[in-house]
């Protein structure tokens, strides 16, 4: 009996044993399975959202780099506006932006170069640069332009800031050269030259600002340096009617020195109405702008001098303004003051051509 007893009880010792290995095991390996689980669990999700924001990251560097920009220009049978467009173009392909250039058909076509502007806002352009062809003609579409949330920076010749505010418009800035700074180097060195006499100013379109300030500009400089100012007249930026101008001022004023031009378009037609009257020993031709016929001309001792401007600078610097305008999330303000940035002028007469060429 004691011997069945012992038994029994060992039995279930035995049995107790087993039980707790038992209940140790599966413990231990369903702890061991969950944490694996969770591990993995919170690995897949990790790298998912790592991969997640990796691709977005490389989607808005990739639409950073897709951005589109529009300028739209004077007419390109001014060579200044030529000049202009290459430098952007190249500007643009060594800084890998993405930027179309557009020009007004002419200088006349005033709604022309309106209906482009409206084209061009209708396209995918994140911010746009506007050369008007006077003062107020693109004010309507710089206003539909805002109201897209397109930002605006002037090129060269203003627009009319006070009638673009009243009209609920607004721009990031104008780029230009002072243009009565222009117009006074331009009197200053007339002065030098000849030191008194009688001076006739060719101006560009009538009611342009930029022909207004550069023969302002010369004028003032003239008078103050005892130079009469016989007359100031429109050639409308065009060649052959500043020729036609001139041959009349020349021939109703003999005794005339000097002329001053409010481009160099202008200024070769009026050295051709001086090289006709045969009087290239009595008058001097002084531009405006250093393009590349003006600076020939110059250095072949035709015209006398040419006011220079950088061009390039100046709507390089527009592109500038314009990017960071976009990359600082633009907001329409009309209350604002906008600014004006102005680009050196030089003078290029035939001691310094050379260097400019």
């Amino acid at each position: 009996m004691k011997k069945i007893i012992a038994l029994l009880l060992s039995g279930m010792m035995i049995f107790s044993l087993a039980s707790c290995n038992s209940t140790s095991e599966t413990t231990t390996a369903g702890t061991t399975a969950g944490t694996t689980a969770g591990t993995t669990a919170a690995t897949t999700a990790a790298t998912a959202a790592a991969t997640t924001a990796a691709t977005t990251a490389a989607e808005t560097k990739a639409g950073a780099a897709t951005l589109k920009y529009a300028v739209l220009l004077k007419p390109l049978a001014n060579e200044y506006w030529t000049i202009m467009k290459n430098g952007i173009e190249a500007w643009a392909k060594e800084k890998n932006i993405l930027v179309d250039v557009y020009a007004a058909e002419s200088e006349t076509n005033i709604a022309g170069q309106l209906s482009q502007l409206e084209d061009i806002i209708s396209k995918d352009y994140a911010g746009i640069a506007v050369a008007p062809l006077t003062p107020v003609n693109l004010i309507s579409g710089i206003v539909k332009a805002n109201e897209k949330g397109i930002p605006v920076v002037n090129v060269d010749e203003p627009v009319d800031a006070a009638a673009l505010k009243e009209a609920g418009g607004a721009m990031i800035a104008l780029v230009t050269t002072d243009n009565k700074l222009v117009g006074k180097t331009a009197g200053d060195f007339i002065v030098k030259t000849i030191g008194s006499g009688k001076v006739a100013i060719i101006e560009g379109t009538s009611g342009n600002v930029t022909s207004q300030n550069r023969s302002a500009g010369a004028a003032e400089a003239l008078k103050a340096g005892g130079c009469e100012v016989v007359a100031s007249q429109p050639g409308d930026w065009d060649r052959i009617k500043s020729l036609d101008v001139a041959a009349n001022l020349i021939q109703s004023n003999p005794d005339l020195k000097a002329f001053y031009c409010a481009n160099d378009t202008m200024a070769l037609g009026v050295l051709q109405a001086v090289q006709n009257a045969n009087k290239t020993d009595q008058i001097i031709v002084i531009g405006t702008d250093a393009i590349a016929g003006a600076k020939e001309s110059v250095a072949a001792g035709e015209l006398t001098a040419t006011v220079g401007q950088d061009n390039v600078g100046i709507a390089v610097r527009c592109l500038e303004l314009l990017i960071k305008s976009v990359d600082d999330g633009w907001k329409l303000d009309v209350a604002a003051v906008m600014p004006t940035e102005y680009i050196d002028s030089f003078l290029v007469t035939k001691d310094n051509v050379k260097d400019y060429m």
